[in-house]
């Protein structure tokens, strides 16, 4: 079942649009204004990237240009009320027009932006209702006119292909301010955290999993990690970020390949025409596949997955944010650091009691800043990777140590360190920690490649990645807001700021495996807080209970 969003202009387009007029008349003929963020590559601001020609002017480009966010000191200090226990307003969320009229961009300020690209030719994909991003399509000369640059095809300085970019920075003939454009280059094409062993299945020596080679099931994660209890994710919705389409025929294979029933309905989710299909002969459906697979395995009983594809990173969170329908969300892609342009929407999701799932990536201490991206954001729990031991195939847990291909580190993007960082007993001589700079991961889960996985039409027992542990923690939650509502309560939402207090707590150890042994590279796992596990991988039940508390 394929679900498609086209929604017709909020009302507020209309009534605010004869103003909008007025003001883009004067303001066509006002002085240019600068977008607020980087958008030239280092590699060409510096001249390392060899210039190869001119975009063709006929090129189609799908943007989505953001807006800034209003009254930010008093939306930092309504998050910290909203996850602070002792607070009147812990957990009491907004809703997505509540945030907006807030916090978001003003009706006419955004009814302004929605003129000033029409007038310039750009073609109107879709008005989200937080009023956070204009999406729009449009030639490359249309976009080179309405944003005063010139966009070039340049030499990769590193990998063996041509990019484009713009010449220089964006300006707009607007009194209105734009937060980013995204969608202006090329440079560092997003990419899956996975790994696909080429090591045969009877040399996986240390795998306990019931599949095939001792290859891990999902279900086999779900009993490690969450054991036999009643939780199953009924009446969540779980939501998978994803750049590609999916197969349905391999989820199908996966379930019915090891006897199980494929229960949860996967709805697909285009944002701004993506193809919600990935041909075998042109597509790689390793990452979608695996990501849903995954998902399903741990909480077989949802209501929903929700797997939305986009053409743009900003476009896919800002769809999942106004539609403020899956409470869970998961993430195992990575790109460059836009990190002023995602902020704003991983706030919203945090204020409407959503939690955002990230995988670090999947080499070790030296993956690189555009891979672990947005994994570093201080509003997304940072996900890394181990490798797990079950006393029997199908098992419980029995050990588990640091994997050495997680990516954990001080921020390689700068992000400052967030307050639930600070507090002492978090970072220590022995992890080694940044006092100034967002460490990652925040937890872990199995990640080793040796799991069963269906995707090209075949089933392997060689899949591994961060990207595993993401959906898994996402669905984990579902479970706990499944528990939540079942006690008539909100949905737990970002859980870091809770995740950190249990970790200094006096439960830590009943409520997460504490995974001291293990490196990736450059640190260690150890005592408590780590950069390779975070604070480790889930003792499910315990944990969600410290989470949604259940009734005495």
């Amino acid at each position: 079942m394929n679900e498609v969003y086209r929604k017709p202009a909020p009302l507020w387009v209309t009534v605010t649009l004869s103003i909008s007029i007025l003001f883009f008349t004067v303001a066509a003929q006002a002085e240019q204004h600068p977008v607020l963020m980087i958008h030239v590559p280092e590699a060409v601001s510096s001249g390392v990237a060899p210039l190869v020609g001119h975009l063709a002017d006929t090129q189609r480009l799908s943007l989505a240009i953001s807006l800034p966010l209003r009254n930010q000191a008093e939306l930092d200090n309504l998050l910290q009320q909203i996850y602070d226990p002792h607070s009147p307003s812990f957990r009491k969320y907004l809703s997505v027009q509540e945030f907006a009229e807030r916090f978001g961009p003003t009706e006419s300020d955004y009814a302004t932006v929605l003129q000033y690209s029409r007038a310039h030719g750009l073609e109107i994909i879709d008005i989200p209702a937080n009023r956070m991003v204009l999406d729009v399509e449009a030639p490359a000369a249309a976009i080179e006119k309405a944003f005063n640059v010139t966009l070039n095809v340049y030499q990769h300085p590193t990998e063996s292909r041509t990019f484009y970019a713009p010449d220089r920075e964006p300006t707009v003939d607007l009194e209105v301010p734009l937060l980013h454009i995204d969608g202006l280059d090329d440079f560092s094409p997003p990419q899956p955290k996975n790994t696909f062993s080429s090591t045969p299945s009877n040399v996986h020596s240390n795998a306990t999993g019931s599949g095939p080679g001792g290859s891990f099931l999902g279900s086999d994660l779900r009993m490690a990690y969450y054991g036999s209890g009643s939780l199953n994710g009924a009446g969540q919705t779980v939501a998978i970020f994803s750049l590609k389409g999916f197969e349905i025929s391999d989820i199908d294979l996966y379930f019915s390949s090891i006897g199980q029933k494929l229960n949860v309905p996967v709805v697909g989710i285009s944002v701004n025409g993506a193809s919600l299909t990935c041909p075998p002969s042109t597509c790689n459906d390793g990452e979608q596949s695996l990501d849903i697979e995954q998902a399903i395995s741990m909480a077989p009983g949802l209501s929903q997955l929700s797997f939305y594809v986009g053409k743009s990173n900003v476009s896919v969170f800002n769809q999942m944010a106004a539609d403020n329908k899956a409470k869970s969300i998961s993430c195992s892609w990575g790109w460059a650091d836009n990190e002023k342009s995602l902020d704003p929407i991983f706030e919203e999701m945090a204020t409407q009691g959503q939690t955002v799932f990230v995988a670090t990536g999947d080499n070790g201490s030296g993956t690189p800043a555009n891979v672990v991206w947005p994994a570093d954001d201080p509003y997304v729990i940072a996900v890394g990777g181990t490798v797990l031991v079950t006393s029997s195939a199908g098992g419980p847990w029995k050990s588990e140590t640091g994997w050495k291909n997680s990516a954990g580190m001080p921020s390689p993007n700068g992000v400052p360190i967030p307050s639930w960082q600070q507090t002492p007993g978090v970072i220590t001589a022995s992890n080694h920690g940044s006092t100034t700079l967002r460490n990652i991961p925040d937890v872990a889960s199995e990640s080793n490649a040796s799991q069963y996985v269906c995707y090209l039409g075949v089933c392997r027992d060689f899949g591994g990645g961060t990207s595993y542990a993401a959906p898994l923690w996402a669905s984990l939650i579902a479970m706990a807001n499944e528990q939540a509502a079942s006690n008539g309560e909100a949905t737990v939402g970002f859980i870091d700021p809770a995740l950190y207090s249990i970790g200094l707590g006096s439960d830590f150890k009943t409520d997460f495996h504490d995974i001291t042994s293990g490196s990736n590279g450059g640190y260690s796992a150890v005592v408590g807080y780590d950069l390779v596990t975070g604070w480790g991988s889930p003792q499910g039940v315990n944990l969600i209970n410290a989470l949604a508390p259940p009734k005495k």
